[in-house]
């Protein structure tokens, strides 16, 4: 039997339940990791996630948190780190996401970066600021990167002749 899952299993996707699951009842398994959405999505759109004397580090968080947890993302902590945030599944809270980043202390201006459907032949990259974000047409799945390395584009573009 086989459970396939895209990306890596264990960055938000259940994988380390799963695999504590089928520890405790005993099951064999392998888990074979595959390319976080988080890194791969952005550096499809020519964003690199941290860059010399750009942003030292970068953050990645879940948009979509349980209502049950005991603990909630602090949005407004993020916003004082200076590193680039990239968010997984915070397409339906982006507007809350923002306000929570600018009461943070991060400028309206703060370059936003959307991937949908990175590496596919799909995939499409909208730009804009945290100000604007709530107001664009995001759709999911997406990854969203926040910082000063979501305005960069350093994808090389491909020459339309070889004359």
């Amino acid at each position: 039997m086989v459970r396939l899952k895209g990306g890596d299993p264990y960055v938000f996707g259940r994988g380390g339940e799963e695999a504590a699951a089928l520890l405790a009842a005993g099951v064999p398994f392998d888990v074979i990791p595959g390319l976080s959405s988080a890194i791969t999505g952005p550096s499809a759109a020519g964003i690199p996630v941290t860059m010399r004397n750009l942003a030292h580090s970068f953050t990645v968080v879940t948009g979509h948190e349980d209502p049950r947890a005991d603990f909630a993302v602090d949005w407004e902590a993020l916003a004082a780190t200076g590193s680039t945030l990239v968010v997984l599944m915070g397409v339906g809270r982006i507007g809350v996401i923002a306000r929570r980043l600018m009461d943070g202390g991060l400028s309206p201006t703060t370059p936003v970066a959307a991937v949908h459907w990175a590496t596919t032949t799909d995939q499409n990259v909208l730009r804009t600021t945290l100000a604007d974000v709530a107001d664009q047409p995001l759709a999911a799945p997406s990854v969203i990167v926040i910082g000063a390395m979501a305005g960069l584009d350093l994808r090389p573009h491909l020459a339309t002749s070889f004359a």
